[in-house]
């Protein structure tokens, strides 16, 4: 697998300060797409070990949320194949910090039997995500006043309670607006 890019201290993609992956490889090919460059799967850098362990000692400080994967598109299989074992890793060695992915796909297209399902590789990466945006990016729908997204199409998806229920759970935003006037 290949990445784009990686952003320290990333607050556009998930709650808080977080460390975000962006991967290179995208089938979607998405209208307008912000990142098309990251389309090539050949496109950037080469994930190895040493990238991987400099992400897991970024997530070590207290300030740091977690860690979003975006793309490109994560969910392509190729690149299931690399993030699932940095997931678990993330999971394993930094417990308490959340894992965001970004796909262009449907959660239900990365079901068992779906195009997108990677036998022994999807169930597992989807365990291991606290929150999955999902949906293609379409320009007609973008709106600029939603939080983490930039189509009125795509979900913010609860993944513990959704893998948990068997259902779609959309996350719900606890974020508290401020109502008194400066």
């Amino acid at each position: 697998m290949h990445y784009a890019t990686i952003k320290y201290c990333d607050i556009a993609d998930g709650v808080g300060a977080r460390t975000a992956l962006f991967v290179s490889g995208c089938r979607n090919r998405c209208p307008g797409c912000f990142n098309e460059v990251a389309w090539d799967f050949d496109y950037g850098e080469e994930f190895d070990e040493a990238t991987a362990d400099a992400i897991v000692e970024s997530l070590q400080p207290t300030y740091v949320a977690g860690l979003s994967l975006l793309g490109g598109d994560p969910m392509e299989p190729e690149n299931q194949s690399a993030l699932v074992g940095l997931a678990e890793r993330v999971r394993d060695e930094v417990p308490g910090k959340s894992i965001w992915c970004y796909t262009g796909y449907c959660y239900e297209d990365l079901l068992p039997g779906k195009r997108r399902w990677v036998d022994g590789v999807t169930d597992r990466f989807l365990d291991s995500l606290d929150i999955l945006v999902d949906g293609p990016w379409v320009s007609y729908r973008h709106d600029i006043t939603l939080r983490f997204r930039g189509s009125s199409n795509q979900r913010i998806i609860d993944m513990r309670r959704t893998r948990e229920t068997g259902a779609v759970v959309l996350w719900k935003d606890e974020r508290v607006y401020s109502t008194h006037s400066m």
